[in-house]
């Protein structure tokens, strides 16, 4: 979808469907950071479209920023948890049947699955709280059979700190929140070198502790 199709269906549907697009980018990528940052600048009165809530406009800004920010933080977490649970119940099997919807593959499944095992609370607070890879953490806990009690605050603090956030950037901006929206790309550009560089640090350690074992197991050799 466009971005101006994304705004327009932000400004003419206010809080619901920054509940929704929030809902569904937690498990697939659907522009989550425009989203809030646009809702921001709703609240901040600065546009053309207000919002709404139950049919009510709210005209006090700061309570308007706060109505976006917990929308997004409740629609997020409601699609962590579904997230969470589709992994859980389908497994790998099923998500790599729909990976082309879902926007994951074996690899990416692989790498997520390696820093839970490794990190787990963490790596879902952190994920959660950054673009791009907050869309491939929920379904990933629930292959890796992750306990939802241990889960869901994490994802609940990744998704406060990014909601609330990124609504207060676009809040503070007004009109000018599509310059925090083009400053953004280089973090998200700065998140996937990191992954791909920890990816690659991952496997060298690994070659290189396979290379080792042998070693150690014939020490004549």
């Amino acid at each position: 979808m466009p971005v101006a199709s994304f705004t327009t269906f932000v400004g003419n549907h206010s809080v619901y469907a920054i509940f929704g697009l929030m809902a569904a980018a937690a498990v697939v990528p659907a522009a989550s950071e425009l989203v809030m940052i646009y809702g921001g600048a709703l609240a901040s009165g600065a546009l053309a479209a207000h919002v709404h809530l139950f049919g009510h406009e709210l005209r006090t800004p700061a309570w308007a920023y706060v109505t976006v920010a917990v929308t997004g933080l409740l629609g997020n977490t409601l699609g962590a948890a579904i997230g969470w649970a589709v992994g859980a119940v389908g497994g790998r099997p099923l998500v790599l049947r729909y990976q082309r919807v879902l926007h994951v593959d074996e690899a990416k499944l692989d790498r997520t699955e390696r820093w839970l095992d490794t990190r787990g609370s963490a790596f879902v607070l952190v994920g959660f709280a950054l673009p791009v890879l907050r869309s491939f953490v929920a379904i990933p806990a629930g292959i890796a059979k992750m306990d939802f009690p241990r889960f869901l605050p994490a994802a609940v603090l990744g998704c406060t700190a990014f909601c609330f956030g990124l609504a207060g950037g676009g809040w503070a901006l007004g009109t000018g929140y599509h310059r925090l929206q083009h400053d953004l790309r280089y973090l998200e550009i700065a998140v996937v070198v990191g992954v791909l560089l920890a990816a690659a640090y991952w496997v060298l350690r690994r070659r290189r502790s396979t290379r080792l074992a042998p070693r150690a197991e014939d020490p004549l050799r």
